[in-house]
């Protein structure tokens, strides 16, 4: 009879794993501030997760950049020192040049997964050790400034903010283009550093950016933006099959809400904006042009990396 009971418990103590698996904790951070208006929407898709997987996995936001460096941050996630990022593909454009078209893309988000471009962009983070789990942000991107432009040569010599994603378009247009991350671009402009910046319409009012830059060139580019939600790809594996599976299907039915949310708040920004900002076009021909500059630079660059025919099958998956 002892021996029974010595191996019911034995057997009760090597089951016990099975039927308690305990909680995996998981650490995020994001590219800029992570309570910035331009991130709502990643600690939505946190929210999400955490609610469907609750006693699998437990995502911490535990903040931004004054944790571990915008820069540093792909190394982090790669190498598993923080496991997921909200993070922009234009900051690894070195390593993974293809993501640019992440930002080039026409096509509508859901478009993305059914016809191979997001499967392209997660092969692009599978050689650097990651995993695209969702596109976690959409908006139009704007130039902003402290001076008035009647036309294109207007725009000449002026300096301009950019975090790596306009540079190639300022330079086109005869812009100085100057890296700096989000937070020093009020005293920038303040101390005259810079002119203007690139940015979408959100949280330039909060932060008071249209106190020295009251002038917009109202022809959007690069709607569909290049922000993902990115994982450590030994974690990422080491989940259950079916946590891997909620995942995804949380982000597939997340993303369509998503961009409706930002599209909502370009709205609402846009009535904020009333009386506070200039909007700015040109004649038609310089409006082409200024679109083009955008789009065409940076196909143009990703044609020096990749050859053109890697490009034409690109510009495919982007909808261009």
């Amino acid at each position: 009879m002892r021996k029974l009971s010595l191996l019911i418990g034995a057997a009760a103590i090597a089951a016990a794993p099975s039927l308690a698996m305990a909680e995996t904790g998981m650490r995020a951070i994001a590219f800029i501030p992570h309570k910035h208006p331009v991130m709502k929407s990643s600690h939505d898709w946190v929210n999400k997760v955490n609610a469907a997987l609750k006693g699998t996995l437990k995502i911490n936001y535990i903040g931004g950049p004054e944790v571990i460096g915008r820069r540093e941050q792909w190394d982090a996630a790669k190498n598993g020192v923080i496991d997921i990022i909200f993070a922009v593909f234009a900051d690894i454009q070195d390593r993974a040049p293809s993501t640019a078209s992440s930002w080039l893309s026409k096509c509508t988000i859901p478009a993305e997964r059914n016809n191979g471009h997001f499967a392209h962009l997660d092969a692009q983070m599978a050689k650097l050790n990651l995993k695209l789990l969702a596109r976690v942000q959409y908006g139009n991107f704007y130039l902003w400034m402290n001076k008035n432009a009647k036309s294109l040569a207007d725009l000449k010599g002026l300096k301009m903010r950019t975090g790596s994603l306009y540079d190639k378009m300022m330079k086109k247009l005869g812009m100085v283009p100057v890296t700096m991350n989000s937070p020093a671009v009020y005293q920038a402009l303040e101390r005259g550093v810079v002119d203007g910046f690139g940015w979408p319409t959100a949280g330039v009012l909060k932060r008071g950016w249209v106190k020295k830059a009251k002038y917009v060139i109202d022809l959007p580019f690069f709607g569909n933006s290049n922000m993902g939600a990115i994982m450590n790809l030994d974690q990422w594996k080491k989940l259950p099959a079916d946590a891997q599976k909620k995942i995804t299907e949380i982000s597939v039915a997340y993303e369509p809400g998503m961009v409706k949310y930002y599209q909502g708040l370009e709205a609402k920004d846009w009535e904020s904006l009333k009386g506070n900002v200039t909007k700015i076009k040109f004649s038609d021909a310089e409006n082409k042009a200024y679109v083009d500059a955008a789009y065409e630079t940076e196909w143009a660059r990703l044609t020096e990396k990749v050859g053109a025919k890697r490009v034409a099958e690109l510009k495919k998956l982007a909808c261009n």
